[in-house]
């Protein structure tokens, strides 16, 4: 498969883990579920560099507002935010090190912060179109989820590209 075939391949995996994990499965528990958003945003812009975590957030985002119109705009809007959100802190926190590795505790911040402030931006823009009641113990949950999830997904990608993905992918480019 070309190189090409292979990032519209984990594009559109990743987005469908998103989109599977924010419709199908029933709520409260897709609320709970936003590790493995996380998760697949975080192995995103690692594995296809550049904006990585935001293709992957727009085909997540695009799936998610086709299943529901009436809040279609919101679901893009706050996918693509969330994308950019982990690619740029990514990039700023420089998660990476000159060896290809990822740092831990700021792969845990980037996600972290990511996680957290689209989760209270979306809470507090959806309060403001009157969408939802402005409800502080659910305030408190959405910061809890964000980084408890947040936590757990910058966690969980450094050790799977550390320990796993890292060393196949230099292994391939070798042969």
């Amino acid at each position: 498969m070309r190189l090409r075939t292979k990032k519209i391949a984990i594009i559109t995996l990743f987005g469908a883990v998103i989109f599977v994990t924010k419709t199908v499965v029933p709520a409260p528990i897709n609320k709970m579920l936003v590790f493995a958003q996380a998760l697949s945003l975080g192995l995103g812009t690692l594995l296809l560099k550049k904006l990585g975590a935001t293709y992957v957030a727009v085909i997540g985002g695009v799936l998610t507002a086709l299943w529901n119109i009436a809040l279609a705009p919101f679901s893009f809007f706050f996918a693509l935010l969330y994308g950019l959100f982990v690619d740029g802190f990514f990039y700023l926190f420089r998660v990476t090190n000159l060896d290809g590795n990822v740092r831990t505790k700021r792969s845990i911040a980037a996600m972290t912060l990511s996680t957290v402030l689209v989760g209270l931006l979306s809470y507090y823009t959806s309060a403001l179109f009157g969408l939802i009641p402005r409800n502080l113990a659910l305030e408190v949950i959405i910061f809890s989820m964000g980084i408890l999830g947040g936590f757990t997904a910058g966690y969980f990608v450094s050790i799977i590209w550390n320990r796993r993905l890292a060393s196949y992918l230099r292994q391939l480019q070798l042969e």
